[in-house]
């Protein structure tokens, strides 16, 4: 009996397993269809005759959503073995859809917010208390989560992939944390899968350290064209705050207790200036990128209600690297002439550096 109650298990884990249709790991065929698919999005005439020829995989368009936010839009599209495909556009040239770069302070991951007369948008992103992320992408979720949540329900998949690109990557993460906590609240069983391509930092140690713990073992993936400076934004403060609780920093005075006296004067000096430009930096970044951005973006969504900004500007990259080395080569291929900033964070240049590592299967 307890021979056939063995097999009767391995039978059920082997069916459980087969019905996955998500694979874990990288996998740069299906990273370049998403990001073709992304940029069609973008700009469909740039494209036009391309998307059937340049696509491996097969793929029907479910739903568009109209600019919400901050020019923010939304794509869902079935892959052919049924696995749903969740496409975040990224920055569009309209100065609200910039204005939302630029409010880079923190606001905490978990909380409300007020977006209109009528809605408050509850979310939670991260395990921790002290996650803060950016708010002007939280701008841009906070409009596209509920689009996908409805969208999602008319579908019977339960098995997602979520990208995005430059600002639609940044909201990839965000969406990601979104979901995973949502589902995981309403004990409904989704599984996700995410490429983060050519993405900013989304948020402090705290949030990137939790993403990444949602999605270890293969499932989500930061790509970068290490030419490309916009996975370098924004700029990165970090105060001694910002570190966990444990550490020497903290009583600097007790770490130099033993230092002979004029040298524990100078270090003590030396860090205390330190400490104090790390501060004032924080609270500049506050003020400009917090205070003075929202009054701007208030004139588009004059219903937002504004956001307690947290005294943090430690914003870090998340997600396993998937580092694009741009080569010799590329680099010919693609000069820097002065004005075309953007040349390394466009469609052809990343999936040209792309296979340059992951030839195209054939």
């Amino acid at each position: 009996m307890r021979k056939y109650f063995v097999w009767i298990l391995l039978f059920f884990a082997t069916a459980a397993q087969a019905q996955q249709l998500l694979k874990p790991g990288f996998d740069a065929d299906e990273y370049a269809d998403l990001l073709f698919m992304n940029f069609y999005m973008m700009n469909k005439t740039a494209y036009v005759g391309k998307d059937t020829t340049m696509l491996k995989g097969s793929y029907r368009k479910l739903y568009q959503s109209p600019e919400v936010g901050l020019y923010n839009r939304v794509e869902l599209f079935k892959r052919s073995d049924g696995v749903g495909i969740i496409s975040l556009r990224g920055t569009v040239m309209k100065t609200e859809s910039w204005l939302e770069n630029f409010h880079a302070a923190m606001i905490r991951a978990n909380g409300s917010w007020q977006i209109n007369d009528s809605t408050v948008f509850k979310y939670q992103l991260a395990a921790d208390s002290n996650a803060y992320v950016h708010a002007g992408w939280m701008i841009g979720l906070a409009h596209l989560a509920p689009i996908v949540l409805q969208q999602m329900a008319q579908q019977p998949m339960k098995e997602w992939i979520i990208m995005g690109h430059s600002q639609g990557g940044a909201l990839a993460f965000l969406m990601t944390s979104y979901l995973h906590y949502y589902f995981k609240q309403e004990q409904q069983s989704y599984h996700f899968k995410a490429y983060f391509s050519a993405a900013p930092k989304p948020g402090n140690q705290v949030y990137a350290y939790d993403l990444e713990h949602i999605t270890r073992d293969g499932w989500g993936f930061r790509v970068v064209n290490s030419a490309d400076w916009v996975p370098e934004t924004p700029f990165t403060i970090q105060k001694v705050e910002d570190m966990n609780a444990v550490n020497p920093f903290a009583n600097i005075t007790n770490l130099l207790g033993n230092v002979p006296f004029f040298t524990r004067v100078g270090l003590n000096y030396a860090f205390n200036r330190m400490r104090k430009g790390t501060t004032k930096a924080t609270r500049i970044n506050r003020k400009y990128l917090g205070n003075l951005i929202y009054p701007r973006i208030n004139k588009t969504l004059p219903q937002l209600r504004k956001q307690e900004f947290v005294y943090s500007s430690q914003f870090m990259t998340a997600g396993t690297p998937v580092i694009l080395m741009a080569n010799k080569t590329y680099l010919d291929k693609y000069p820097f002439d002065g004005k075309n900033l953007f040349i390394h964070h466009m469609y052809q240049p990343y999936l040209d550096v792309l296979r340059i590592y992951y030839p195209a299967k054939k």
